[in-house]
């Protein structure tokens, strides 16, 4: 397995406080991963650290052989957790599509760029919310939109960061069938943190147990028994076979 992204010996602190204790993993071009564990576990610490938001107290990230600060913003896609206050600003869809591809807000688009657009937000089949405001918007179509805006930039890495919260299960289950087709067109490299043991298991090559430290880092099979589980939670875990069954 190729090292597209290179972790090692990964440490952040905040004053005395650890967020992440020596990280070392590796993750191959093309992968789907899910990153799953307790609240304050550094999962969106992880997250930032890769967009190049964070630095390291010690220890490396390289993406393709570069620190994340080194890559062109246009790299990477992010999808944060859903923001209501992006339905207050005055903007149509399109126009924040627009607005991930320019790092800007402008006065009027380009024919290239509208088209641009339109091309990302059919991906994610939401080509007919082009011309709403964001103020109109149900919280699984502004999901959508997100997510368009950080795939017109054709990124080499896409990266989620709970990308559910706040929509309903058959908004979530579209969300997921639309990364899988878009995984499966571009070849993206998709970090996904989640809370959805369900999602991570039948969607991801592997599975990130995360707190403060890699717990496991393995196939759903694998990452998803009580014993790890046990471990990251400090709990007795569910019976994981009973509630997953066969992965699609």
């Amino acid at each position: 397995m190729s090292k597209f992204i290179d972790i090692s010996s990964l440490s952040l602190l905040y004053g005395s406080h650890t967020v992440l204790e020596d990280i070392t993993l590796d993750i191959a071009s093309g992968e789907f991963i899910s990153i799953v564990g307790p609240n304050g576990g550094g999962k969106s610490s992880l997250i930032k650290l890769m967009l190049g938001l964070l630095y390291p107290t010690s220890g490396t990230i390289l993406i393709d052989g570069q620190a994340p600060q080194q890559h062109n913003s246009l790299y990477f896609g992010y999808v944060p957790q859903l923001k209501t206050a992006a339905r207050s600003f005055p903007a149509t869809a399109v126009e924040l599509v627009a607005s991930g591809i320019e790092a800007n807000w402008l006065a009027r688009l380009s024919d290239k760029l509208l088209a641009d657009s339109i091309d990302a937000l059919r991906k994610v089949s939401a080509e007919n919310l082009a011309d709403i405001q964001l103020s109109k918007l149900s919280g699984g179509e502004l999901q959508r939109i997100y997510l368009a805006r950080s795939i017109a930039r054709k990124p080499k890495v896409l990266l989620l960061d709970e990308p559910a919260t706040g929509i309903d299960t058959a908004s979530e289950s579209d969300l997921n069938n639309i990364l899988d087709k878009i995984r499966k067109e571009t070849k993206t490299t998709v970090l996904m943190v989640t809370h959805d043991w369900e999602t991570a298991y039948h969607h991801s090559d592997r599975v990130m147990i995360l707190n403060k430290n890699v717990i496991c880092f393995n196939t759903p099979e694998k990452a998803f028994t009580d014993e790890v589980l046990r471990i990251a939670f400090g709990h007795e875990g569910h019976k994981h076979k009973m509630i997953f069954g066969a992965r699609h």
